[in-house]
C-alpha cells in the first residue's frame, strides 16, 4: 500500500536521482540532461515500488525486466541504480570516461542491474516483446516494462513490435513513453507530429493510460492497473517536462545533449536541494 509517508520518501528519492545525474554528467563533460531528468518519476516508481528486484542478486531468474529504450538517458539509469544500491555512487564521477564502466549508452555486460545494452533508438519495443514470449515459455510471472522516448516513436520498428505485442496478447508488456515533446532538432510537433498519440497506441491494440509522469503516486496507479489489465499490454504515456526541476534547463530543447560548467552544476544541485 502507498501511504502518505511512502510517497514522501519516493519523492525524496527522485529529488536525489536528479543530484545524481547532475553529478554524473558534471564530471563526464557531456550527456543528455533533458531526457535524463524527464523520466525520473517513471524509474522511481518502478524500481523502487513496483518491480521484483533485488540489487544483492542482480541476476535474479524471475526478477521483472527494465529496458531503456530511450538509452541516451543513460545517466538517468545509472543515478536509478545506484540510488538503488547496484553499484557505488562514486563510480558517477567516471561517467564517460574511457575507462569507466558507465558510458553514454548502457552497456549490460559492465553495469549491473542493466537488462539490456542501449544505443540506436526505436529497439527496446521490439527487445521487450521478445522477453514477454519468453517469459510466457518459461511459465513465469515476470514482467517486461519498456521506457521510450516520444521522439523515438518516429522510428516504424516502434509500431511493428506494437503489432506483435497485441498480436500476441503479451500482457505483461509495459510500454512507457516518456512525452516530454521534445527532440533534439525541435519539438516532436514540427519533426514528426505523433498525434492522436493516444488513439494510435489504442488503435494498436494497446491497453492505454496517461498520466502525469512527474506525480510518482499516479505513475505507480497506473503500473498497478496495467498489472491488473490481462487481455493485452499496456502503454503509459507519461506527460513530462524536459529538463524537470532545474529551471534553466527546462523545456529548452538546447538541453537535449550538453555539458554543465561548474557554475551552472552548484546552480542545478542548490535548486534541487531547494525545492
Amino acid at each position: 500500500m502507498l501511504t502518505h509517508e511512502r510517497l514522501g520518501e519516493l519523492n525524496q528519492i527522485a529529488r536525489r536521482i536528479r543530484s545524481n545525474i547532475v553529478t554524473a554528467i558534471y564530471y563526464g563533460g557531456s550527456g543528455h540532461p533533458g531526457g535524463s531528468l524527464s523520466c525520473v518519476e517513471i524509474l522511481t516508481a518502478l524500481y523502487f515500488h513496483v518491480m521484483n528486484i533485488d540489487p544483492e542478486n542482480p541476476g535474479l531468474p524471475d526478477r521483472d525486466r527494465f529496458i531503456l529504450s530511450k538509452a541516451h538517458a543513460a545517466p538517468a539509469l545509472y543515478a536509478t541504480l545506484t540510488e538503488r544500491g547496484y553499484f557505488p555512487k562514486e563510480w558517477l564521477k567516471t561517467f564517460s570516461h574511457d575507462d569507466s564502466r558507465l558510458q553514454k549508452h548502457i552497456d549490460m555486460h559492465l553495469v549491473p542491474g542493466v537488462d539490456v545494452s542501449g544505443g540506436s533508438l526505436g529497439q527496446g519495443l521490439s527487445i521487450g516483446v521478445g522477453m514477454a514470449l519468453a517469459a510466457r515459455i518459461d511459465q513465469s510471472e515476470r514482467r517486461i516494462f519498456v521506457c521510450l522516448g516520444d521522439g523515438e516513436l518516429d522510428e516504424g520498428q516502434n509500431w511493428e513490435a506494437a503489432m506483435s505485442a497485441a498480436h500476441y496478447k503479451l500482457n505483461r508488456l509495459t510500454a512507457i513513453v516518456d512525452r516530454n515533446c521534445l527532440q533534439v532538432d525541435g519539438t516532436t510537433d514540427c519533426v514528426m507530429n505523433l498525434e492522436p498519440l493516444e488513439d494510435k497506441w489504442r488503435s494498436f491494440g494497446f491497453h492505454t493510460l496517461k498520466v502525469d509522469g512527474h506525480d510518482v503516486g499516479r505513475m505507480i496507479t497506473a503500473l498497478d492497473q496495467a498489472r491488473q489489465y490481462t487481455e493485452v499490454p499496456t502503454v503509459i504515456l507519461a506527460q513530462t517536462v524536459k529538463g524537470k526541476g532545474i529551471s534553466f534547463i527546462e523545456n529548452r530543447v538546447e538541453w537535449h545533449a550538453g555539458s554543465l560548467t561548474k557554475e551552472q552544476a552548484d546552480l542545478a544541485l542548490a535548486e534541487l536541494r531547494e525545492n
